[in-house]
């Protein structure tokens, strides 16, 4: 072995872990995440848009279903001294309704900036109405200083009710029904339902809501640019990424959090609102100045602007002054400070758009809403780009590899994964072979023959995943083997020209197929998926990835890995 051979093994081992990082502590909602360095603003830009699609997988809105006109109820208008409140049912998807309040500019003409602005979790909703939130006083507010605003509910408050707030579990994660992407949905319609107005400027919309109303309005301003001028409040943080459900939908903070989130409205302009006491406090110093680089990328920076406020968890006063002075720089170009006026808070029964009445006919209960949403969101065709993001993998540009006798290791640099195998040289196309019980087992089933042959010890699992919202953060095991069949596909492109042959042993073919199903470069099926029909209760039980009946299931990887690659 030449001096250089032999550098270029220790490096190699030098990057190969002791231990596989898969299999340490969790990461979760509470973990201190750093933002990471972007160079330049194409980096960034194709950073964003890989999280903006990993949002909407992780929602089940990838692709975005088709939206279609805005059907909505609005009635029960009251006039007041510059306002007007209405009430309003949005029917986001058939036989599901949406409620909110409407308020309106009086006495003022021409066209309206537009505001949704979603709640976050008080006690009453969209009525609430304390010191440290009033949902009501920034909604009338903003109506007498010129803009039409729509205050709607989270799932499961208020007059939203056909689901509860938290609902889920593993026959739902199949089909991405969980209250993230159906709030995210409700907020792209409510969206819709401001930008028909004939009284707003659809060119000057906004979004703005406090705790997981924050989080309902970056994710909104990630996904979708109509949103002009943000102001998330007391929620972008990197030591606390949200507590509820309708914050944490599996596959959501794969390799990401809030920050990265909160940045994706770069260039546009964004205020945020941090407090003392609660888990913005390092928002000035930390999360603040991560944003702010992003937004240098693109020459912007003072589009980006910071408020603390030494308080509680919070959107009282204070920030929603910070708010509407932002908002009428930005959006009604006056500089100066807007100071709230009083405000009287309407009675319950004046506000909620079903009391008194029921829901409209045809409304569905929980199960036809479940149905409703497969309906809406299922992949009609098979969607290589979609599977993937389901599968929540990648096709690694490349892989490290040191090999002792017949065993090899390989990782993905900077990944930190392990993955054992046993391998031996041949001629001709490559064969990779994968087993459930790793690659002994692998190597007694399948015989060497000439080829290069490489019998791969998939990820076997062995984690504590009991955490809370572990999935939103980490892969499901499946995932990881799937990920690690990819890995091993490509460091056999890099070493041998031809077509790989992947073939998967009893339950592990069912992996090999999703694989070779979402590989790159020239790849071959050489297995067939025995006693897997691919049904609700076997993906629970035998492949487990949240969202993978969404994009066509099994029947869509058999499309896509017919002919091979």
């Amino acid at each position: 072995m030449t001096i250089l051979s032999s550098l270029l093994v220790f490096l190699a081992a030098a990057q190969i872990p002791d231990r596989d990082a898969r299999l340490t502590a969790p990461q979760g909602t509470n973990y201190a995440y750093v933002m990471p360095s972007y160079a330049t603003r194409a980096e960034w830009e194709a950073r964003k848009q890989h999280l903006r699609k990993q949002i909407l997988a992780a929602a089940g809105l990838l692709p975005l279903p088709a939206r279609g006109p805005v059907k909505a109820e609005v009635f029960g208008k009251i006039a007041y001294t510059g306002y007007t409140i209405e009430k309003v049912l949005v029917e986001t998807m058939p036989g599901y309704f949406l409620g909110g309040n409407l308020y309106r500019p009086l006495g003022k003409s021409g066209k309206f900036p537009g505001v949704v602005s979603p709640h976050g979790h008080w006690k009453k909703g969209r009525l609430e109405n304390t010191d440290l939130g009033s949902i009501p006083g920034r909604c009338i507010n903003l109506a007498r200083q010129g803009y039409v605003v729509f205050a709607y509910d989270m799932v499961g408050y208020n007059d939203t009710k056909q689901t509860p707030h938290a609902f889920g579990g593993a026959r739902e994660d199949l089909w991405n029904f969980n209250p993230l992407g159906l709030q995210l949905w409700n907020s792209i319609r409510a969206l819709d339902f401001v930008e028909s107005l004939p009284d707003v400027d659809k060119e000057r919309l906004a979004a703005t809501g406090a705790s997981g109303g924050g989080t309902q309005t970056f994710l909104l301003a990630a996904v979708d640019e109509r949103i002009r001028v943000d102001v998330p409040v007391n929620m972008v943080s990197g030591i606390m990424q949200g507590g509820s459900p309708c914050e944490n939908a599996p596959g959501l903070r794969h390799d990401a959090f809030n920050v990265e989130f909160g940045a994706m409205m770069a260039p546009r302009p964004m205020l945020l609102v941090a407090a003392t006491g609660d888990w913005t406090k390092n928002d000035p110093r930390l999360e603040y100045q991560a944003i702010r680089a992003i937004y240098q990328l693109y020459d912007a920076a003072s589009q980006v602007e910071q408020k603390q406020f030494d308080s509680p968890h919070n959107y009282h006063q204070g920030s929603r002054e910070a708010m509407y002075g932002f908002f009428a720089r930005r959006i009604l170009g006056k500089d100066g400070e807007v100071k709230e006026e009083p405000f009287t808070e309407d009675a319950d029964d004046q506000m909620l758009a079903l009391s008194g009445r029921t829901l409209p006919p045809g409304a569905l209960d929980y199960e036809g809403v479940f149905a409703a949403w497969r309906k809406l969101t299922t992949v009609r065709e098979a969607d290589r780009e979609v599977l993937r993001y389901a599968l929540s993998v990648e096709n690694p540009a490349s892989v490290v590899a040191v090999e002792t006798a017949d065993a090899i290791a390989f990782t993905r640099p900077g990944r930190g994964d392990r993955i054992g195998g046993i391998y031996r040289r041949g001629t001709g196309a490559p064969l990779l072979v994968v087993h459930p019980d790793g690659a002994e087992a692998a190597r007694a089933a399948v015989a060497f023959s000439g080829r290069p042959t490489l019998w791969l010890t998939a990820w076997q699992g062995g984690r504590d995943v009991s955490a809370r919202h572990y999935y939103t953060f980490h892969r499901t095991d499946s995932q990881n083997r799937v990920q690690d069949i990819l890995t091993a596909v490509r460091w056999l492109q890099m070493q041998h020209p031809g077509a790989v042959e992947i073939r998967g042993v009893g339950q592990a073919s069912v992996a090999a197929l999703f694989a070779a199903a979402v590989a790159e470069g020239q790849v071959r099926l050489g297995s067939t998926v025995e006693n897997f029909a691919g049904t609700d209760e076997q993906f629970q039980k035998d492949f487990h990835v949240p969202g993978i009946q969404r994009t066509g299931g099994l029947a869509a990887a058999r499309k896509l890995t017919a002919g091979g690659n």
